[in-house]
């Protein structure tokens, strides 16, 4: 008798990850190495939230909470829906989870029985497939295109949809192309959606404050109420609050869905961590001018990035909306031989390469089931991406 069950055949180990460790342990062995591949931000947790997590600590708030997170910060999180998005919630319509990946694993576990369908435009956070099939779901994986900026077209949706279709999941701004979606964007997919009133919607906002030249960022359950009442909108303060290790992520949908998961996290990890709630109430509660701040850096970098990478001979890239990823075309490249000896076959052979030869670190497209290019995270210092940009185009100077 096999000891690993069969559904662990299903799923593959996080690229990001395993190309974010094989980084790590170059660079432990001494090798120059430049990190793009982690979607990380470089900026440290402001001070106030790190103090509301001492405070709680001294307060003695360190025991069990309810299953869904604390009141104070569901309520609190409610209040930010309502602010940003103009989302009414009440506090039992929302779930904490242990970081917005719990949320979206517990909504799929929840929900998703097998053989039934969950659409996915592509390209697409590397987790979302796995998720699904760890459901016993089935992703239905729809390539959107680089020339439409990476959004799912209505007519896409249409043809994708089933029978069997259970859930939509879309990401906005989008994890890996930073592409994100307004009012007007959205509009044609609800207009789809009302007529299949059997398909949910997950709608992941984790980068949603993360947005750059005046765009208006949107949010279905807005944007076409009569979704609402089959919306699972998710976020979290990992990105924008700068707070990945701290694990909090939450989401907000109808009460049968939201208690289900409940259901499901109770016989799990349980509560998230009690410190890690306080500093999330802090974080969704207080002062939010330093998002600002950060959203300016990383336009800078942006462009410093896409200009730089639009330069190089190859590659092209597009200026994404939101997020803080460059998603490139590297098929200018196919075919070549690096100035190493390496066969440019895919986009892996293009980012083991480039590692190996230039210390760059990057996550290749099929990966986010979008082969043909590579991601790379500007979440870091303008200076090391000044010079991994520049390590980039001498590698693809020195291909033949």
């Amino acid at each position: 008798m096999d000891l690993i069950a069969a559904r662990m055949n299903r799923i593959s180990p996080s690229a990001t990850m395993a190309i974010t460790a094989k980084a790590r342990a170059l660079k432990a062995a001494g090798r120059d190495i430049i990190g793009l591949s982690a979607g990380e931000p470089d900026f440290d947790t402001p001070d106030t939230i790190k103090q509301a997590a001492v405070r709680a600590i001294a307060a003695g708030e360190t025991k069990y909470t309810d299953v869904a997170g604390t009141l104070a910060l569901r309520e609190a999180v409610a209040a930010r829906f309502l602010a940003d998005q103009g989302l009414s919630y009440a506090p039992d319509e929302i779930i904490v989870g242990t970081g917005g990946k719990q949320v979206i694993y517990n909504a799929m576990l929840a929900t998703v029985n097998p053989g039934d369908e969950v659409v996915i435009p592509t390209p697409c956070w590397v987790s979302y497939p796995d998720i699904v099939q760890l459901a016993e779901g089935t992703p239905v994986l729809v390539p959107t295109s680089q020339n439409n900026g990476f959004k799912l077209h209505a007519d896409a949706l249409e043809a994708a949809l089933t029978p069997r279709s259970k859930w939509l999941i879309l990401n906005s701004p989008c994890n890996p192309t930073g592409a994100a979606y307004d009012e007007a964007a959205l509009r044609p997919l609800a207009e789809v959606l009302l007529r299949h009133p059997d398909v949910w919607v997950l709608t992941d906002d984790i980068y949603e404050k993360l947005v750059y030249d005046g765009f208006k960022p949107a949010t279905i359950a807005a944007v076409e109420p009569r979704l609402k009442d089959r919306t699972l909108t998710m976020n979290g303060v990992s990105k924008a609050y700068a707070m990945t290790g701290w694990r909090i992520g939450y989401g907000a949908g109808p009460r049968t869905l939201i208690r289900a998961m409940d259901k499901l996290q109770g016989q799990s990890t349980s509560n998230p961590s009690s410190i890690s709630q306080a500093a999330a109430l802090e974080a969704v509660s207080g002062p939010q001018d330093f998002i600002a701040g950060m959203v300016e850096t990383y336009k800078a970098r942006r462009d410093l990035v896409v200009d730089m990478l639009n330069a190089a001979p190859g590659l092209y890239c597009t200026r994404p909306e939101g997020a803080f990823y460059v998603f490139v075309s590297m098929q200018g490249c196919l075919g070549k031989t690096s100035a190493g000896g390496a066969k440019i076959t895919n986009d892996e052979d293009f980012v083991v390469a480039l590692l190996q030869e230039h210390g760059v670190a990057a996550v290749h497209g099929a990966a986010f089931a979008y082969p043909g290019y590579f991601r790379i995270s500007y979440a870091t210092s303008t200076e090391a991406l000044r010079e991994a940009c520049a390590r980039i185009a001498r590698f693809c100077q020195g291909m033949g």
